[in-house]
């Protein structure tokens, strides 16, 4: 079935890398002395997750969700949000790992399509993770929100990586993620097929449908491979 893709496109956090946001912010309050606890990182997400959702509505930019979700915080600590921001993607970036059977999908799909990552996370972090799992010279494209200056799931953010990768026929590309309103209605609003890597810990919205539905990256492997 590998025949029948030309491109392969994947999402990073909680698709090809785990993304354990607390552990990351544990590990960046103590340079500060602060014993960040599972409470604040109930207040943090409080904050956070509208954050996002604005961001991928498109009603703020990547500055504004890094900044704002480190205000309270800045003013407690009398440190630029700006800075707790960096901090937190270099301790995110020091815990990094893959998730399981990543490293087994990349080498097998390596060489016979094209691969990309296209992900609405943001640019400090993204080579970094890359170089510390050993997947630097794996990709054909990273393509980053930050710098398009749009986030998925806007279609202009898959066009523009499509056109790194030589435009190919859309119905030969797939996109694979774990968020559904970005990564697949993303896809679906660019005209490819999608993959909905589906950990259990969410609903599927009704208006949106995946081509395909796995609960893992070996799951997803075996349906690339066989057929």
């Amino acid at each position: 079935m590998l025949n029948d893709w030309d491109c392969i496109l994947f999402d990073a956090d909680e698709t090809l890398f785990h993304f354990d946001a607390y552990a990351g912010l544990q590990r960046m309050f103590a340079r500060y002395d602060v014993q960040f606890s599972a409470q604040d990182y109930t207040d943090y997400q409080a904050i956070n997750k509208p954050l996002w959702v604005d961001y991928q509505n498109g009603t703020i930019s990547a500055l504004q969700l890094q900044t704002r979700r480190f205000t309270l915080w800045g003013e407690k600590l009398s440190v630029a949000p700006e800075v707790l921001n960096s901090d937190f993607l270099s301790a995110m970036a020091d815990i990094c790992l893959p998730l399981e059977g990543a490293a087994h999908l990349l080498s097998t799909l390596k060489g016979k399509v094209k691969i990309a990552i296209i992900t609405n996370g943001f640019t400090a972090l993204q080579q970094a993770r890359l170089e510390r799992t050993g997947f630097l010279d794996v990709f054909d494209a990273l393509v980053i929100s930050e710098e398009v200056g749009v986030p998925k799931p806007d279609v202009a953010i898959f066009d523009h990586t499509l056109a790194l990768l030589g435009n190919p026929d859309r119905s030969r590309v797939l996109m694979v993620g774990d968020t559904p309103e970005s990564d697949i209605l993303g896809g679906m609003n660019a005209g490819l097929k999608t993959c909905w890597i589906d950990h259990g810990t969410r609903p599927l919205p009704d208006h949106i449908t995946p081509t395909w539905q796995v609960k893992t990256l070996a799951e997803l492997e075996t349906i690339l491979t066989e057929g």
